[in-house]
């Protein structure tokens, strides 16, 4: 030890093994580095999963209450009826001679006058299914009761079909498809 330059006193006599004595500034020796460790990981890990979590409520991915269901309204029901006022066109859309002209007579059969009902062929052959076409919306009961009176037919709404040289008048049109042809028959619709 090096030779102090200053007087002895009491406090230079102190016995080597007495413990610590006087303030000691240092870390606790008991709070080990893994634990420190620990704690930093699992802080971090708690800060990144909250940090996930806010990023998916906030892009919607995730939402913490019940979301708002769409209600769907219920399509109005139409009552089918026959309406003996439409004129009604039937186009033969299958190449099979004489399906216009049958079903021309199941109309007339259900009650329409011969004289508002014509028959023709279309301008393609091949379609489908047998569909009656309405042109307004107030006009679906009639298709749909037009429809039973064949022996049933899809229907759409399309005024394609409309008189030009009198687009007032009421009109229905029968196209004739290949569920008709060769003898088929569709069933009528529920």
């Amino acid at each position: 030890m090096p030779n102090p330059s200053h007087p002895r006193d009491r406090f230079d006599s102190l016995p080597e093994d007495s413990g610590r004595v006087g303030a000691h500034r240092a870390e606790n020796p008991h709070m080990s580095g893994w634990l420190v460790f620990t704690w930093a990981a699992v802080a971090t890990v708690v800060l990144v999963g909250i940090g996930i979590f806010g990023t998916l409520v906030a892009s919607g991915k995730i939402t913490l209450g019940p979301s708002p269901s769409a209600t769907v309204a219920a399509a109005p029901s139409v009552t089918p009826v026959i309406d003996t006022s439409y004129n009604v066109l039937v186009l033969n859309a299958t190449g099979q001679a004489g399906l216009a002209a049958s079903v021309k007579a199941k109309v007339e059969a259900a009650g329409w006058k011969a004289d508002n009902v014509q028959a023709g062929d279309a301008g393609t052959t091949g379609f489908a299914k047998t569909t009656v076409y309405y042109a307004l919306p107030a006009d679906e009961g009639a298709a749909q009761g037009l429809a039973n009176a064949i022996g049933g037919a899809e229907v759409a709404q399309s005024d394609a079909y409309q008189p030009t040289a009198n687009p007032d008048a009421k009109q229905l049109t029968i196209v004739v498809g290949m569920d008709r042809a060769n003898g088929g028959s569709a069933t009528p619709k529920k």
